[in-house]
């Protein structure tokens, strides 16, 4: 019972520092991004990374409310990639 403890809490920590490899690698495409495209999917990119450094963070900690907070980011990270991507392309949100 205690190896399969430490296999999980082991993954989980690689699961972490992968993650946070992904999101310091986003956030370097934001900054140097040439095209305002690329900085889209840079902001898209880091939601994702979010959500999965939320979900790593509620499995390790066994708490389920960080699974409802994923649910959460994942709609405003939707909305806000939708919303970012046609202001650029029209000039504005709403017609």
């Amino acid at each position: 019972m205690t190896l399969a403890l430490g296999f999980l809490d082991m993954a989980s920590v690689i699961a972490f520092v992968a993650l946070a490899l992904g999101q310091l690698l986003s956030m370097v495409r934001l900054v140097l991004g040439p095209t305002p495209g690329d900085r889209i999917l840079a902001l898209d990119t880091m939601v994702i990374n979010a959500l999965g450094l939320i979900i790593v963070l509620g499995i390790h900690l066994g708490v389920q409310i960080y699974f409802e907070v994923a649910l959460l980011v994942a709609m405003l990270g939707f909305v806000s990639t939708v919303a970012l991507a046609r202001f650029l392309l029209r000039g504005d949100i709403i017609e």
